[in-house]
């Protein structure tokens, strides 16, 4: 059955892209290199949230064609998500076109954050089209939608595509807060039933991930699913590299944890972790 999206989501989103400033790009005419995808989703998604960015400013000024790229992707979800269904994914699909609107705004958050959080960065630009972090979270966020949506297989599929484009591995059932950012992110790792605050700042190789596993009752060498085994992370926390937080543990609001650091315990607010006696180094002179 062909999808075709009846709503008007294109005007929200109309509305959105007309109202950014700087330093977000206000210019439409902005031209750069072509990038491929191997997934038509990703591209789609791109230039529906930053279209100034991926050489689609046009969209900013014409409804028309925002509309027909709104419809796009909602016949590329509809395709990956209907072999998955036993019934019509259409009202599925229409209510994560829905949220598009509400999703490009977290976004922007997101690019806010990464710019704030990294003297490296020189622009929003910049951020938006080389930032691992921002790359991940565009795909998770609206993944994370779909997998609320009765998706998660779907999800799923979107979420490997862009653990193997940035090296972020964020399972979609995740709950991932605004101002988020990921710095360099290669080796990280969120899973299913994690959540995490607004304003985290999480560095490379860092796994929030469980402890242990449960086995089915009666089914040998399977594991249980759909319980909690995951942490809950706070408000204003950094995580710094190398870093495990294990089971499902809280990690409190404006926590600080050191680079790694190894966290099976509950961790209050307003506390600071980190590895107390590092190896000791030794250094020999050559001949």
């Amino acid at each position: 059955m062909a999808y075709t999206y009846t709503g008007d989501v294109h005007r929200a989103l109309s509305a959105s892209l007309r109202a950014d400033e700087e330093p977000f790009p206000t210019r439409t005419d902005l031209a750069f290199p072509r990038r491929d995808h191997l997934r038509d989703e990703i591209g789609v998604l791109e230039r529906l949230f930053f279209p100034r960015c991926w050489n689609a400013g046009g969209l900013v000024e014409d409804g028309d064609a925002l509309a027909a790229t709104v419809e796009r992707l909602g016949r590329l979800c509809h395709q990956g998500t209907a072999p998955y269904l036993d019934a019509d994914p259409t009202s599925l699909v229409d209510g994560v076109l829905e949220r598009l609107p509400e999703i490009r705004e977290t976004l922007k958050r997101d690019v806010d954050a990464a710019y704030r959080g990294d003297p490296a960065a020189k622009s929003y630009v910049e951020v938006i089209r080389s930032y691992p972090s921002v790359q991940a979270l565009v795909v998770h966020r609206v993944a994370h939608a779909l997998y609320e949506a009765g998706a998660p297989e779907y999800a799923r599929e979107l979420a490997e595509y862009a653990k193997t484009e940035t090296g972020i591995d964020i399972h979609p059932g995740a709950i991932v807060g605004d101002h988020c950012f990921i710095d360099h992110g290669t080796g990280v790792v969120i899973g299913e039933t994690a959540t995490v605050g607004e304003w985290a700042r999480i560095y490379q190789n860092v796994t929030l991930g469980a402890l242990h596993f449960e086995e089915e009752e009666n089914e040998a060498h399977t594991l249980k699913k759909g319980y909690k085994r995951h942490p809950d992370v706070g408000a204003h926390v950094v995580i710094g590299a190398g870093t495990n937080v294990l089971g499902p543990v809280t990690v409190g609001d404006h926590v600080s944890i050191g680079a790694n650091s190894w966290i099976t315990e509950d961790v209050p607010d307003h506390t600071s972790v980190f590895v107390a006696e590092h190896p000791e180094q030794v250094r020999k002179q050559h001949d």
